[in-house]
């Protein structure tokens, strides 16, 4: 089993270039960021793009039902492009991610979307790559770099969680703007994800403190 990712150097550096992060840091505690890497760079794109705009209980049905129909896997390229249409959208796929899935499935066949060799490129160039593909954007393609093949510098601007994020740990007045969110993230570099990842869980850590209501002393 592969050891779990060490974060200690890019938490220093997070602390020694803003204060503001540094606090963060210590209110949530230990980063438990880790990638996942079960199933191949193709399952972990299909997945994506299930899940897409579902609860995560709703995709993962629906997911559930596909693996089913190849015997309880993800299919291969090959065998998602030789199932019908009418087969995919009785396991709950909508007629739009049908089509995804299969121009994903085409684009790695022919070459178009290099999956396999992913490894190998650019941040940029694998954000170029998978969102030659229809129904993945770039913050699509951002998610598989930070949670798939563990890129230590992905900031996700247009994420709302980090802009809400940020808002919250500098006391900011409303969300802010992409490019503002790439301007205050620019000294966390090269360690954005990280940073990335506190944001998203201060919003969790936060929850519990906004959800609590005075008692009233009158009974």
């Amino acid at each position: 089993m592969p050891r779990a990712p060490n974060h200690r150097k890019a938490i220093n550096h997070l602390k020694n270039v803003d204060p503001v992060m540094a606090e963060v840091i210590d209110r949530v505690g230990k980063c438990a960021l880790e990638p996942r890497a079960e199933g191949t760079h193709f399952d972990a794109v299909m997945r994506a793009i299930i899940f897409q705009q579902l609860s995560g209980q709703a995709a993962g049905t629906i997911h559930r039902r596909l693996q089913d129909l190849y015997g309880g896997r993800d299919p291969k390229p090959k065998e998602l492009l030789r199932t019908p249409d009418a087969k995919l959208r009785a396991v709950g796929l909508s007629g739009q991610k049908t089509r995804y899935l299969k121009d994903l499935a085409t684009r790695v066949e022919c070459g178009d979307c290099p999956i396999d060799s992913l490894d190998a490129l650019t941040d940029d160039e694998i954000i170029a790559a998978l969102t030659s593909v229809k129904g993945v954007g770039r913050w699509t393609a951002q998610m598989f770099l930070m949670f798939r093949l563990g890129r230590p510098d992905v900031l996700p601007d247009l994420d709302l969680g980090i802009q809400k994020g940020i808002k919250l740990a500098y006391k900011l007045r409303k969300h802010p703007l992409p490019k503002r969110v790439l301007k205050v993230g620019a000294k966390w570099a090269p360690y954005r994800t990280i940073a990335s990842w506190y944001l998203w869980r201060l919003l969790d850590v936060d929850k519990p403190a906004k959800a609590k209501v005075p008692r009233s002393n009158t009974g």
